[in-house]
């Protein structure tokens, strides 16, 4: 039986036995008709097929916060444009936020976090022991909000905790994403927190997660010590250029199912009920 994979309300993919009525591109979180000359342009070309996503019909295209193409779609465009409400409802998370910046990491500090690898594909064991630490906080703990930066392994960490999560009677109270560099990330942390939910779960970038995190920490109700992370959090360096006040109580999972803490500006690990190790 063929199967189609679609984008739902919530932004994730899932199977569907029938295929999508519209196209859209991920980056540029717009949608339109499967016709459309400026994508099949787009794709000829050799481009846009790694972001192609498609949609079952318009109103999960607008509730994943995807805007109508102008090309293709010229009409409702026009309607999106003219209607603020429903264009800063659509508007792209890394859009210019009027609220002053948070105080940025300064120079040195990225310098250090662009020098460091990006994030790994993320290991079977790692996401088990991270969702062993959400358990163990049950049943406190059943809505969480999920972020994550724009590449694909911290994307596909934060799909794999998503589907996992749901299949445990988790909820998943919302998916936001960000870029590694933006004026402000203050519509992303408002996206992120406004669900008001049990914990946040993170997957990033070192170098896309210190700013937001300070972000997060001065112009949000976001509480680090109810924030779990995938490993790439997990590094001194990260803590250091964020700052140890800023990240004082995120835990998170390594790779071969330990887990980690941050305390104090220090990042201890432990292995499962295990002692922690600086």
């Amino acid at each position: 039986m063929t199967t189609y994979v679609l984008t739902g309300p919530d932004g994730l993919s899932y199977r569907s036995a029938a295929p999508g009525t519209l196209g859209g591109h991920r980056r540029g979180r717009l949608y339109g008709r499967l016709d459309c000359p400026a994508a099949l342009r787009a794709i000829a070309r050799g481009g846009y097929v790694r972001e192609r996503v498609f949609f079952a019909d318009e109103a999960t295209a607008v509730a994943a916060g995807y805007r109508p193409c102008a090309r293709c779609l010229p009409q409702r465009y026009r309607q999106w444009k003219a209607t603020p409400t429903e264009r800063n409802a659509m508007t792209h998370l890394d859009a210019p936020a009027a609220a002053p910046a948070s105080p940025p990491v300064p120079p040195e500090g990225l310098a250090v976090l662009d020098g460091l690898p990006g994030p790994a594909p993320h290991t079977g064991a790692e996401l088990a022991a991270l969702l062993g630490l959400l358990g163990d906080a049950r049943p406190r703990v059943r809505a969480v909000a999920l972020g994550h930066s724009r590449d694909a392994a911290s994307r596909a960490a934060a799909e794999d905790f998503a589907e996992a999560w749901r299949a445990s009677d988790g909820t998943v109270a919302a998916l936001v994403d960000w870029p590694e560099r933006a004026a402000s990330w203050l519509r992303a942390a408002r996206r992120l927190t406004s669900p008001a939910p049990d914990a946040w779960v993170v997957a990033a970038a070192p170098a896309g997660w210190a700013q937001p995190a300070r972000r997060l920490r001065r112009g949000t109700p976001w509480d680090p010590a109810r924030t779990y992370g995938f490993a790439a959090l997990g590094d001194a360096r990260v803590v250091a250029a964020a700052g140890a006040e800023t990240l004082q109580g995120l835990r998170g999972a390594t790779p071969d199912g330990r887990t980690w803490q941050v305390d104090r500006g220090w990042v201890t690990t432990a292995a499962p009920g295990g002692g922690g190790a600086r």
